[in-house]
């Protein structure tokens, strides 16, 4: 296999394995937060956490080291419009993510302390999760976006 197919492929499984984990972890985060089981609650935020350092996190690097390598290889001007469009989107994304993350570690935090306490989540944590789809849900539809982006070469104002 070319390196350029290898680095296309890896490419779009990170993509992918973006995309999912994103849509799996708010679907499922939604879906548990409806229960007001704290112990199934705490269990998810410990998982949620961990999935994003195994999966989100890797892709997260991958995507654009394998980008720009594609590009490279293949003498694409790493300035063109749509490139630039595409940097921006990934420099949005971490903007929300970062903070999502943290959120996320804070409210693991929380569910612990109600579970270890034996006492209801304290408001804190709901608050928390309104803040954390406040990021996550743009920054999802974001990197929809930019998907279509990288398939089409596509960018505002084209």
């Amino acid at each position: 296999m070319s390196p350029f197919l290898l680095l296309k492929t890896l490419h779009i499984l990170s993509a992918m394995l973006f995309l999912g984990a994103g849509l799996m972890t708010a679907w499922y985060k939604l879906r548990v937060d409806l229960t007001d089981d704290v112990r199934v609650i705490v269990w998810y935020q410990r998982e949620m956490v961990r999935a994003d350092w195994l999966f989100t996190t890797p892709s997260a690097v991958l995507l654009p080291g394998t980008g720009v390598a594609m590009a490279l290889i293949m003498h694409y001007p790493l300035l063109d419009p749509w490139l630039l469009w595409i940097y921006a989107g990934f420099v949005i994304e971490g903007v929300l993510w970062l903070p999502a993350v943290w959120i996320q570690i804070r409210m693991r935090a929380l569910a612990e302390q109600a579970l270890e306490a034996n006492v209801p989540l304290d408001p804190e944590f709901r608050r928390l999760g309104r803040i954390w789809r406040v990021l996550g849900y743009p920054a999802f539809a974001i990197a929809v976006v930019m998907v279509l982006m990288m398939v089409t070469h596509w960018y505002p104002g084209r």
